[in-house]
């Protein structure tokens, strides 16, 4: 576990919410988390504590160079955002806040997780 103390601005954090799945968020200066979920409708920020809703905040590895404050606003511009499972979601979020491009094992556990849900109905 990730002692929310030790987060800095900038940080992309992620919590399990199922098998090989993870959600993932960006941490503010504000010490909030923005995210794109499904469960919300698209890109919001809220509390890490609402984020992370009980379980476990893991730290990922920063995936640019890019300063933490231009990651947070490229964030931050997006909110309001809709969720859309292909072309904007958690992932799509991080990646577009670092100037990175989506990668293949995104479209992997999206892809699983739509199936999943499917048969859940």
């Amino acid at each position: 576990m990730t002692p929310t103390s030790s987060l800095l601005p900038g940080d992309c954090i992620a919590v399990s919410f199922g098998p090989g799945l993870q959600h993932y968020g960006i941490v503010t200066q504000r010490g909030t988390v923005i995210s794109n979920s499904r469960l919300h409708s698209g890109v919001i920020e809220q509390s890490l504590s609402t984020f992370a809703n009980g379980r476990t905040l893991r730290l990922c590895e920063r995936p640019d160079t890019l300063d933490a404050q231009i990651a947070v606003q490229r964030a931050r511009a997006r909110r309001g955002a809709p969720y859309r499972l292909h072309e904007s979601n958690c992932i799509d979020l991080i990646q577009h806040s670092y100037r990175r491009r989506p990668t293949s094992w995104q479209y992997v556990s999206a892809t699983l997780q739509t199936v999943r849900d499917m048969l859940r109905r």
